[in-house]
């Protein structure tokens, strides 16, 4: 374990520092949504000094003046959750959708707070789906971006039956266009014993695609085909698969790369 152990050590004393700053910001009320991005920024910058690559490409071709988003992505670690604020920038202010138990994080909880996120159990899809919409509508109308991650789970494996329509749901009653991201965060593995807490692996690159906006018709499935389609269809291009033939879903151009 000596190869992962040194980038591990390397990123987790910078993210402590960053980390334990913004609860302590956090509890005095003075974190606000332009420091929560520049943390995500910051923790970004400490896992490419931990030796992890990041590969962005569709930002560039986004026009961040049309938002607010809904942002939908599939769900792999705990890297997501920490740096899309940061590669979201232009997009801010944003927050997520997340379980109860993540608020309950020392420190991290505190800072997660900071972005009001929308509160979901995971445990009654109706009340979920009830909270969602009428949570996640206000934050949107109020210029504030949502990021979900329709899977109950994080997982490596994508399967398009486990990936809800939520994200879909919201966009549409808010009225606002859908924008996929399809990532690949294995470079931040699991940990044993707690599970946001496990090696960092720079030998796996850290990549995020973001689609062309989605807009949402009156029914929402040929919305949600795309955004799940273009998901798959990238993790299938980074994974070396050849894709799936499905039926044909509504079109979303492949994104330019963002130069870093």
């Amino acid at each position: 374990m000596l190869r992962p152990f040194l980038p591990s050590v390397v990123f987790y004393a910078q993210a402590a520092a960053h980390i334990g700053l913004a609860a302590s910001k956090s509890a005095r009320g003075r974190l606000t949504n332009p420091e929560l991005v520049k943390g995500s920024r910051a923790l970004l910058r400490a896992l490419e000094r931990a030796g992890v690559r990041f590969d962005i490409t569709g930002a560039e071709s986004l026009d961040w003046t049309a938002g607010p988003y809904v942002f939908v992505a599939n769900h792999m670690s705990p890297m997501e959750t920490q740096v899309l604020p940061g590669i979201l920038a232009q997009a801010a202010p944003c927050t997520f959708v997340v379980k109860p138990g993540l608020l309950e994080y020392p420190v991290f909880g505190s800072v997660l707070r900071s972005f009001d996120p929308v509160v979901v159990s995971r445990t009654d899809p109706r009340a979920d789906l009830r909270c969602v919409l009428e949570q996640g509508t206000r934050r949107l109308r109020e210029g504030i971006s949502v990021i979900v991650f329709p899977q109950a789970h994080r997982t490596d494996r994508f399967e398009r039956q486990a990936f809800n329509s939520i994200g879909m749901r919201l966009a549409r009653a808010a009225g606002v266009p859908i924008v996929p991201i399809a990532l690949d965060t294995g470079a931040w593995s699991s940990g044993r014993l707690v599970k946001d807490i496990g090696w960092i692996l720079p030998q796996r690159p850290a990549r995020f695609a973001l689609g062309r906006p989605i807009t949402v018709g009156a029914d929402g499935s040929a919305a949600h085909r795309a955004t799940v389609s273009f998901i798959e269809a990238q993790l299938d291009t980074w994974n070396g698969a050849a894709p799936e033939r499905r039926p044909a879903a509504a079109p979303s151009p492949s994104p330019e790369p963002l130069k870093r």
